[in-house]
């Protein structure tokens, strides 16, 4: 097979599932490089130039093709019916099934993102995953929201991997347990900031309570 007829960007995230397997036996490296375009059937000195930045942009393919599975696999229109709740942790136990037998080549990447050069990419990978996540999941907010419940997800997220890394309890309960615990914490999260950005007129006012008590309507 050549690779004339696609960008190497499409070539990195077709190769990056393989490149987690691999990972598992030789970590992020050339090598895993090599057994996933062996696997493929893609040049090898292409695929290995197409990763030539190293570890952290096999990682990065590797999240950003979860992310491409996840969008086919869960669109909007399907997730409407679903309580917002439900919506998230389907998108959540949806990434999480595409990590399991991979928890070894997770582990290592999750220590690659931790690496100080590499924190403020780590960082938008998790945004853009948890845009991605909330979009799905019906959230078109454009205000100071839309910055609050992709931080907070993509927060809860990161924490769930690392659960689920260690996770070796039958059916991964504990990470499961751990995250339906923390999307209800969001859940309570959004309604309490709701009632608190309510409209003025529909707040609470003490001093509109005080003024029904003295001139109660008639």
């Amino acid at each position: 097979m050549t690779t004339s007829d696609t960008s190497l960007e499409d070539l990195r995230i077709r190769l990056a599932p393989l490149v987690a397997d691999a990972a598992v036996f030789d970590g992020w490296s050339a090598q895993a490089v090599r057994a996933a375009a062996e696997q493929a059937d893609v040049d090898a000195e292409v695929a290995v130039y197409a990763f030539r930045d190293g570890a952290m942009e096999m990682v990065a393919a590797w999240i950003s093709a979860i992310d491409r599975a996840m969008i086919q696999a869960l669109p909007a229109e399907e997730l409407a019916a679903y309580p917002v709740r439900e919506r998230i942790r389907r998108l959540v136990q949806f990434r999480l099934d595409a990590l399991a037998g991979r928890e070894e080549a997770l582990s290592r990447a999750l220590a690659i993102m931790a690496m100080p050069q590499n924190a403020s990419r780590a960082l938008r990978l998790g945004w853009q995953s948890a845009d991605a996540m909330w979009r799905l999941a019906g959230d078109r907010a454009t205000d100071y929201n839309h910055y609050t419940k992709r931080a907070i997800l993509a927060g809860v997220y990161a924490a769930t991997l690392a659960i689920f890394a260690d996770d070796d309890s039958l059916g991964k309960t504990q990470t499961k347990e751990f995250l339906d615990r923390r999307i209800e914490g969001i859940i309570k999260f959004e309604k309490a900031k709701a009632r608190l950005v309510r409209p003025a007129d529909e707040r609470f006012s003490m001093a509109r309570l005080l003024g029904r008590l003295r001139y109660p309507a008639r």
